[in-house]
């Protein structure tokens, strides 16, 4: 077997690893059974709660009313006989710290009792908050090192569930992470704020519509995760994928994904086992994943979810990114979440489908058989385009990361620049708006496929668009731009929050028009007419790929944020402090101490990328190639004493690429050791603009190296070896 030691064992491990344990039976316990067993959900609290104390808490969860501060102890009783009934030990408050990752500080439920034994207890006020050191996680600034007190606050609306592992079981209570001033320090306080907000402003629009007492609204999300499988020797082999997330060296594999014959291919029997194995534990957790599939990339595949409300969504979007990487560990795989783990396929995205609506009208953005008639669905369409063309800025920048740019603007994944993919029948019902007034809708028909035996197919009005970063699919939004390895709260408060605010504008101008006379449909036509013409240039239905468009969109006035540095700042701006400061959603100190937050994660994560690239370099991959040049070199020797003219090509090339990895890497300490004197922003800067292309330079000279020393000393598991072997 070719290849190093360490290279050559991880090979040969992967080569021959057999699936352990007992394949997963599931006509012993079917999905349907399986599915929210242990989650403390609406059934499970009937079956165990007093009725007075069950209507108050599933009032709460359905209208967003304050919650009976006395069912507290009924409710925390009933959790704990459940969760110790099921073999729970401890109980723990899960919260989303500014990391974008899951936190949690665990508990025993027992206590002594004085007499040399033990009691379990839990009582309502250790359910409804909790304490966590709140200077210790990142905060940018609000909290001083020597201000350490935080509390969670229990989030009813999101239940409760219990983890398990080999070892034992958990119950995990999701909560909010506050500051001792009250100030967010998580991901959920904020998107339970724009929950609110978006209720209030659809509310007005929907009284205008004659509904007097409607639902509560809540906006729905359903993430597609894409995501890498390895095999774990190949993970351990590679310190770049142990300690960054991706290969920082790699040359393009000889068969990378131009075949198009991975993408919904046959699923690899030991992969198939992994998705069983974490739709089983995600299904007894309430997550309703549905769609798994393989993805365009060798070795990457997908999991969907269905719709569900977008505070719940997001919770379930963090489990699953904790079950993916636990399960694969079972199965001797390694899951990479980073946005670009590998050059030269393609990197995974979090497509988020996101809609809003209530339980007495339905989905909102549902438009019907005949969209044009449809004034409801019209007002909150108009409502998403004006919102996504005025803060396009903070939609770019909550997607913002180190690990998306790798990602963002490449042909594969959207480009930087927000815009909206509508579709044939939409964009004309909105043309003939602006032109007047909508008289028709595009019909979809039926799709002829020429064989008697096949069934005709209904045939949409319009096709998809897959290079739009926020495109409408049919009766939702799909933000395409999310990194796969984010938490997707801060797209889903930017959402909710820019749609809140546009349709409080609509409402007020619906509000004004009616009380002065004029018809509802009338001024309904003049605020849709106006929306077009004002925030029309958002709309694009071309290819966001194309050198074009992003000439095209430069002359439409739509923001163009290449990188995380260029977009982060966006979070700075007056529109987007005033935006979350009028619907209460963050405070300015609260949006500067995100800004802050995440320019200092970029900056350390192009730093630890940076360090790696030196060391790795300079340990593992000069060494392997100054070996190769001395045994070129002694072999021209010994064929020129011989009285042969030696062949000194192979040599050259050799000797060149190590002093470009050389001068590569002299580049890179230069460029390491000259940075954060100016605040975060200019580190930043410094990173994007030297340090990144620094380190582009030395993996130029270690990928050609890896295409030319022989394959039995190059030291790395390669992009061929990782990618196909499975």
């Amino acid at each position: 077997m070719s290849g190093s030691k360490s290279r050559r064992e991880a090979v040969t491990a992967a080569t021959n690893y057999k699936e352990a344990g007992v394949p997963l039976d599931y006509k012993e316990s079917p999905a349907a059974s399986l599915f929210g067993t242990n989650v403390f959900g609406l059934s499970t609290m009937k079956a165990t709660l007093p009725k007075e104390a069950f209507r108050s808490v599933k009032r709460t969860i359905e209208t967003g009313s304050t919650l009976d501060p006395r069912v507290a102890d009924v409710v925390a009783a009933a959790m704990k006989a459940w969760a110790l009934g099921k073999g729970a030990t401890h109980y723990a408050h899960v919260f989303y710290p500014l990391t974008g990752l899951s936190a949690a500080k665990q508990d025993s439920f027992l206590s002594p009792d004085g007499e040399g034994g033990a009691i379990t207890e839990f009582a309502g006020k250790t359910l409804v908050q909790g304490e966590s050191d709140a200077s210790s996680f990142p905060n940018g600034g609000i909290r001083a090192t020597s201000e350490a007190r935080g509390y969670t606050a229990w989030d009813v609306t999101s239940p409760a569930y219990l983890l398990e592992t080999t070892n034992g079981t958990t119950l995990c209570i999701p909560t909010a992470f506050v500051s001792w001033t009250g100030e967010a320090l998580d991901k959920k306080t904020p998107l339970l704020r724009s929950g609110q907000a978006l209720n209030t402003q659809v509310t007005r629009i929907l009284k205008l519509f004659g509904h007097e007492k409607p639902g509560m609204v809540v906006s729905y999300a359903g993430a597609e995760q894409e995501y890498f499988l390895i095999d774990k020797h190949f993970f351990y082999a590679r310190p770049d994928l142990l300690n960054a997330g991706r290969a920082l060296f790699g040359a393009k594999p000889p068969k990378g994904q131009e075949f198009e014959d991975h993408y919904f291919g046959v699923i690899p029997e030991r992969v198939i086992a992994f998705m069983m194995d974490s739709d089983r534990e995600l299904f007894k957790l309430g997550v309703p994943v549905k769609t798994r599939h393989n993805e365009v990339a060798p070795g990457q595949f997908e999991v969907a979810p269905v719709f569900e409300s977008a505070n719940i969504a997001s919770d379930h979007q963090q489990m699953v990114m904790i079950m993916l990487r636990r399960v694969a560990e079972k199965h001797g795989l390694v899951c990479l979440l980073h946005e670009k783990p590998f050059a030269g396929v393609n990197g995974s995205g979090k497509h988020v489908n996101y809609s809003f609506g209530n339980a007495t009208e339905g989905n909102l953005l549902d438009p019907g058989e005949t969209p044009h008639e449809n004034a409801q669905f019209l007002v909150f369409c108009g409502a998403v385009i004006r919102a996504v063309h005025k803060y396009a800025g903070l939609l770019r920048a909550v997607i913002a990361t180190a690990s998306n740019d790798h990602r963002l603007g490449a042909n594969e994944a959207p480009p930087a620049i927000i815009s909206i993919f509508l579709g044939e029948q939409l964009a004309d019902v909105f043309e003939q708006i602006r032109s007047g007034g909508a008289k028709s809708s595009k019909m979809g028909g039926t799709l002829e496929i020429g064989v008697d035996a096949l069934p005709k197919l209904p045939r949409d009005a319009g096709d998809r668009n897959r290079t739009s970063p926020f495109a409408f699919t049919g009766n939702r939004f799909e933000f395409r731009a999310v990194g796969s390895s984010q938490s997707i709260a801060d797209p889903l408060v930017a959402l909710n929050t820019a749609i809140a605010e546009s349709c409080d504008a609509i409402a007020t101008k619906l509000e004004a028009a009616v009380t002065s006379g004029k018809k509802l449909n009338a001024a309904i036509q003049e605020v849709l007419a106006e929306i077009i013409t004002q925030h029309g240039a958002v709309v694009f239905d071309g290819n966001g790929y194309s050198a074009e468009w992003h000439a095209e969109a430069e002359k439409r006035g739509l923001p163009n944020y290449k990188t995380a540095v260029d977009a982060l700042p966006v979070l700075q701006q007056k529109d987007v402090l005033a935006l979350f400061d009028k619907y209460k959603v963050l405070s300015p100190r609260e949006v500067h101490s995100r800004y802050e937050t995440y320019l200092e994660h970029y900056n350390k994560s192009v730093n630890v990328e940076a360090n790696l690239t030196t060391k790795i370099a300079k340990t593992i991959i000069l060494p392997a190639a100054l070996h190769y040049q001395r045994e070129l070199a002694e072999g021209a020797t010994a064929v020129k004493a011989a009285g042969f003219t030696p062949e000194t090509t192979v040599l050259k090339q050799v000797t060149d690429l190590i002093g470009k990895l050389q001068g590569g890497l002299a580049g890179l300490e230069s460029a390491t050791s000259h940075h954060g004197a100016d605040g975060a922003l200019a580190e930043a800067k410094h990173f994007c603009s030297s340090v990144l292309p620094a380190m582009l330079k030395v993996r130029e000279a270690a990928d050609g190296l890896e295409a030319v020393v022989d394959d039995d000393l190059w030291p790395l598991p390669t992009f061929q070896e990782i990618l196909f072997i499975k």
